[in-house]
């Protein structure tokens, strides 16, 4: 399963129908159990980079997806800002990122 992470920003349905399109089985979740149970992780997003800092802050997500990628290795795709989201630091709005 393909967890495809609602962090509040992004096109998520889109993702989606993409995923259906060829032939992957994907959810649409912020829900921190569904994301652990995934065996792959897609992270979208459309928007400015500290509001989806702020957005993975507030949800807790942050620190999970550090245990779930940094520390046990599960396979993430970032997409448009999801992308961004995955350095260390943006000048928009001048906020650490992933890593």
């Amino acid at each position: 399963m393909l967890a495809i992470i609602n962090y509040g920003l992004g096109n998520l349905t889109s993702i989606q129908n993409m995923c259906r399109r060829i032939g992957v089985e994907a959810m649409i979740t912020d829900d921190p159990v569904q994301i652990g149970k995934a065996e792959r992780l897609i992270l979208p997003g459309v928007g400015h980079f500290k509001k989806g800092m702020e957005n993975l802050h507030a949800s807790g997500l942050k620190q999970f997806l550090d245990k779930l990628v940094l520390e046990e290795k599960r396979p993430i795709l970032g997409i448009c800002l999801g992308a961004q989201l995955m350095t260390k630091h943006s000048e928009e709005g001048d906020v650490e990122g992933l890593g």
